[in-house]
């Protein structure tokens, strides 16, 4: 590969250091790529307790293990006293009026710490949602009733005396007391519904319970939809004999919107009033809010554009409205994070007329103190670094409990700070990459963290600094890697011909040889707000195949993700694509200046955005890569649904031109080297018209491109184990084929 620039780049070098651990003398090579995909969950290693619930408060949480005969318990542990107790094993429980055994899929604990409710029989819908049926068992007497059938959402009143659920597009309530059902609304038709999301919002606002309770439970607030307007994407299931079609309303770019508006109801009444926002145009209700002020909630309105946020005030006895807050933005107003986990930008602690918000009005991610009126009270933290997450709020210490990037945009590390700004202090200690699950009265937290020489660590610390119990060390991995081939991730940094410096890690092949030349898999996602690269252990089964199979693999945090600043994030506006494969190139271009990679032999690979960013790239920087595998890519934002694509490109009237660029099919006709493309025909998120379109475009520029469709499945085409293990065989062929000129073992079916 031509070296068109000078570049500068440091390599720090991560070596595996395990403590206690002694390497053996013979270790195993994965025999095939099920075994090395296997191997992901001995590499991820155990995740702590599971399902870990805070109850009492937070005072003790509840978590689900298995007892000596492999049954599930529910059991709970008392951080300040070390009591464990055996909350719920089931053992000769049935489902109510039956003989059948009783079973559940997951559980959620009512506001009073005395009861559970749990969901059974669940059928998929969406991507967070499906039909359930849901009972509620009492800690008490140790019974088991049904709370409601057929239901995709239930939730126990917060004063326990109710329970409340969504069912084919109305809401009810069931009263303890009474025995008694009561529908709470019922105007609910197939395109009218009340309590549930339509596809888009649920899927792009990250939520799947549409209704909540009021704190006192005199009410519950619920988003009705109208989406007779919504435009129908048709996916075909030729799973029997004759063939099946599905249809979603999916409102693509420029398409007309499902019609939203909030309901309340008061539950004693049965009185409901709808919320009025006074708005006029195309826009969004992303978010409401129960807030300390007696019968009032909060509603966010966002606009179509989603650079214009209001936060009105509601009075849900009378409907009145008021105006608290506005934040707008040139590119988009962030009000929450599907990557980093981030549910909520906004926060309505208890007990205080005060909330806070997390913007980056001053181009970076930072936490802002409003009153009820909606005056800015202080900027609470302050510096050249994002806030990733508010993990709790103690309004009686007047504290507040986040993680940033402070340390290292590769390490969400927790930190807190008092409301006034004061007192900020780092919380967590090792290096690596954190998730933190905080108590509700955040006395206390778990932390789950590894970094690129530590595998998977739980802990349990309470806010005072002290570790209270070390709840997984997972010796385990280090055990297998004893016995098995590793490569370790190695971080390393470079810099730009354009003067960014960009972070990446590289897997190097096992028994690796800097005096030899290897070929590199660039493997990719890309997309805006995303991150992909942080100082944790390496885990992927598949990365550590490649590795065998004498690939260096290497990712970067591109242009666009998050956790650098908005200048680094948003500078993808508007023209997505551009900037994610400038970067991409460049890194490959880095990479040919190391003397153990052959910079004639580099492929790139992604799914989703990662297999945008693979087809673009290979459209616009032609001869970058030799080989290109992109499953399930958009391939034309046009074709995608509306608000993720306009969040991000704005309206197609103030960006036409922007669209055309960001379009795989204008670059057609440059195509170079080969271009793997995979999709499912029942893939409901990037619909196979995407592949279809670049498919046409392709041949009537004469290029060819090799495609693998999987009639069943979903996004990222998979369906079980054996179609998952077939694509990485898939993958590796294609590779071997094309980059190393390896024809000898093209069998796939072993």
């Amino acid at each position: 590969m031509k070296i068109m620039k000078k570049w500068t780049g440091t390599i720090a070098l991560a070596s595996v250091i395990l403590t206690g651990l002694v390497y053996a003398q013979e270790k195993s090579y994965y025999s095939d790529v099920r075994d090395a995909v296997a191997a992901t969950s001995k590499l991820t290693g155990k995740p702590g307790p599971r399902s870990l619930n805070w109850i009492d408060g937070g005072n003790r949480y509840s978590y689900i293990t298995s007892d000596s005969t492999g049954r599930e318990e529910i059991r709970s542990f008392d951080p300040g006293t070390g009591k464990d107790d055996l909350i719920f094993d089931g053992k000769g429980m049935t489902f109510p009026d039956t003989t059948a055994a009783f079973t559940y899929r997951s559980f959620q604990w009512a506001h009073d710490s005395k009861h559970i409710v749990f969901e059974s029989n669940f059928r998929k819908i969406y991507r967070r949602s499906g039909l359930s049926d849901y009972y509620i068992y009492s800690l008490a007497d140790k019974t088991l009733k049904v709370a409601a059938k057929n239901a995709r959402t239930a939730e126990l009143s917060p004063d326990g005396s109710m329970v409340g659920y969504e069912r084919e597009g109305n809401m009810f309530v069931y009263n303890f007391a009474t025995k008694g059902e009561t529908q709470l609304t019922n105007d609910a038709t197939k395109e009218i519904f009340n309590g549930h999301y339509d596809w888009v919002y649920e899927e792009e606002f990250g939520q799947a319970q549409a209704w909540n309770w009021s704190p006192d439970s005199k009410y519950i607030a619920y988003w009705h939809f109208d989406e007779s307007p919504v435009p129908i994407i048709q996916i075909t299931n030729y799973e029997g004999l004759h063939n099946r079609w599905e249809q979603i309303p999916i409102p693509q770019v420029g398409d007309p919107n499902p019609l939203v508006k909030i309901g309340v109801i008061d539950i004693k009444t049965g009185r409901q009033i709808y919320l009025h926002t006074g708005e006029t145009g195309d826009y969004y209700i992303p978010r409401i809010y129960w807030t300390s002020e007696p019968n009032t909630l909060a509603m966010m309105v966002l606009n179509r554009a989603q650079n214009d946020m209001k936060l009105f005030f509601f009075n849900v006895t009378t409907g009145a409205r008021r105006l608290v807050m506005e934040e707008k933005n040139d590119t988009w107003v962030a009000i929450f994070n599907f990557y980093t986990n981030v549910n909520d930008m906004i926060f309505f602690p208890e007990k205080i007329h005060e909330f806070f918000w997390v913007s980056d009005r001053s181009g970076y991610y930072q936490i802002y103190r409003y009153d009820y009126q909606g005056k800015l009270v202080k900027r609470v933290t302050d510096g050249n670094w994002d806030v990733i997450k508010v993990m709790g709020i103690n309004p009686e210490k007047q504290i507040i409990y986040y993680t940033s990037t402070e340390a290292s945009p590769l390490e969400d590390q927790l930190y807190s700070i008092r409301f006034d700004g004061t007192h900020e202090e780092r919380l967590s200690k090792a290096p690596g990459y954190h998730q933190f699950d905080m108590s509700p009265n955040c006395r206390y937290y778990v932390d789950t963290y590894s970094n690129v020489s530590e595998p998977k660590q739980v802990e349990l610390w309470n806010t005072d600094g002290k570790l209270v119990k070390k709840l997984e060390n997972n010796a385990a991995v280090g055990k297998f890697i004893a016995t098995h081939y590793y490569s370790p991730k190695e971080l390393f940094s470079f810099t730009t011909s354009d003067s960014v410096k960009l972070d990446c890690y590289m897997i190097k092949p096992f028994s690796f040889d800097p005096a030899k030349k290897y070929p590199v898999v660039l493997a990719i996602y890309g997309g805006p707000e995303s991150h992909s690269v942080y100082n944790s252990f390496e885990t992927s089964g598949w990365e550590e195949w490649l590795a065998q199979q004498g690939y260096i693999v290497v990712n970067v945090n591109n242009r666009g993700n998050a956790d650098y600043g908005s200048a680094f994030m948003k500078i993808v506006y508007k023209k997505l694509g551009y900037w994610e494969s400038h970067d991409f190139v460049e890194t490959a271009r880095y990479l040919a200046t190391l003397p153990y990679v052959d910079s004639d032999r580099m492929a790139i690979m992604g799914t989703s955005y990662g297999g945008y960013s693979t087809v673009y790239t290979m459209l616009t920087h032609p001869g970058a890569f030799k080989v290109g595998m992109a499953n399930s890519p958009v391939t034309d934002w046009r074709l995608y649904d509306d608000i993720y694509t306009e969040r991000y490109m704005g309206l197609i009237p103030d960006n036409d031109s922007g669209y055309v660029k960001s379009s795989c099919m204008t670059y057609a006709d440059s195509l170079r080297g080969k271009l793997l493309l995979i999709h499912s025909e029942m893939d409901d998120n990037v619909h196979p018209i995407n592949t279809m379109h670049l498919l046409t475009a392709l041949t009537n520029a004469g290029k060819d491109a090799d495609l693998r469709i999987y009639p069943p499945g979903a996004h990222g085409a998979v369906y079980n184990d054996a179609s998952r293990v077939l694509l990485y065989r898939v993958y590796t062929q294609y590779l071997n084929l094309y980059l190393r000129g390896n024809c000898d073992n093209l069998n796939l079916n072993r």
